[in-house]
């Protein structure tokens, strides 16, 4: 195993420079998600760290050596794509036999490591049956024997579960956790789906047109996101966001909205300018119904069973709502809303003051 460095890192295609700078390490062991939306670089960095992509400016190490001009057998790395890139005319036994063969490993070896590898992964009764006899998480579970097989230094996931049903998708994220925790690999996994990246990572690493938003534990991220950007993407439902302004009250502050309604300011703001554009940022499941709040009418109501998410018009803006618990709530009836916690970011900068 070894831990991953990137220092600098920088990719351009012709003028147009689409990674920026990225400093990113990687622990030994450690399983760090890339998240962020439809061509933010995440993907494009992991090629780089593969070998797939060259590098414009800066470094990569993959323990003790920088390999940026290493060829992608040399970094001793095992990736496993969206598509799954199995070989159609060769069984699950060869497909994930196929690189040590290329190793010239002995006959032994490779008949010990692929069926350690099916016995970790429930393929001991598909090893003859060929790729297109297989559902898609079995097709994705051979993508990841002919990883294991290799016993890298480091396993890239590139979207693995982007082509399942979402049923499946659950079900194969817990099964690659747990596949982490027995083999302690260092492992880099992209995805757009910041679920995903919640439930499975020890880190995530947040990107945003290809710069690097934040770097952080599920929960810091969730519980402390630096900017705008950041607190919008991580959390389901979003975070909402509105516009207010400051406004003190004796030592404190309160936040105002549009048509006067308002709120204390997080106590631990700063000094703020009476009038200075600001936005607030609420959690639907923070905001809960009580006897004085802010007004919100009820647009939409959406039971699921467990929670009950409703859509309200609060200040004149839509608001997320989340409740635990089932009420007896009609379009068209209001809620005085009392948040439970919130956020405020600059309106210009969409740096978090608080």
């Amino acid at each position: 195993m070894a831990d991953v460095m990137l220092r600098q890192v920088r990719k351009r295609f012709g003028q147009t420079e689409v990674v920026h700078a990225v400093d990113v390490t990687v622990a030994d062991g450690e399983f760090c998600v890339l998240v962020g939306p439809s061509g933010c670089g995440k993907s494009t960095l992991l090629r780089m760290v593969a070998g797939l992509e060259e590098i414009s400016d800066g470094e990569i190490w993959i323990g003790p050596r920088v390999v940026n001009r290493l060829a992608p057998k040399e970094r001793d790395i095992a990736m496993v794509f969206q598509n799954y890139a199995l070989y159609p005319h060769m069984t699950v036994f060869d497909n994930m036999a196929f690189s040590l063969r290329l190793a010239n490993e002995s006959a032994s070896a490779v008949n010990q490591r692929v069926n350690d590898a099916a016995q970790i992964l429930g393929l001991m009764d598909y090893l003859k049956r060929y790729p297109r006899q297989l559902s898609g998480g079995q097709r994705q579970r051979v993508a990841m024997g002919r990883a294991i097989v290799r016993k890298p230094q480091v396993f890239l996931f590139d979207e693995p579960l982007s082509n399942l049903d979402a049923k499946l998708r659950v079900a194969m994220r817990t099964e690659i956790k747990a596949l982490h925790q027995r083999l302690a690999t260092t492992s880099i996994y992209v995805t757009h789906d910041q679920i995903e990246a919640m439930t499975m990572a020890d880190r995530i690493v947040v990107m945003n047109a290809g710069h690097v938003a934040q770097i952080g534990s599920p929960l810091q991220l969730y519980d402390e996101p630096a900017n705008r950007f950041v607190a919008g993407f991580i959390g389901s439902p979003a975070m909402n966001f509105l516009p207010v302004h400051a406004v003190p009250d004796g030592v404190a502050w309160q936040l105002e909205f549009e048509g006067g309604a308002r709120i204390a300011a997080p106590a631990t703001v700063n000094a703020l300018q009476p009038g200075r554009k600001l936005v607030v940022g609420l959690r639907p499941e923070h905001l809960h119904p009580a006897g004085a709040g802010l007004p919100a009418g009820v647009k939409v109501i959406e039971p699921t069973g467990a929670d009950t998410q409703l859509l309200c018009d609060l200040a004149g803006h839509d608001v997320t709502v989340l409740l635990r618990e089932r009420r007896d709530l009609a379009v068209g009836d209001t809620l005085h809303l009392a948040p439970q916690r919130s956020y405020l970011f600059d309106a210009q900068s969409g740096d978090r003051l608080a």
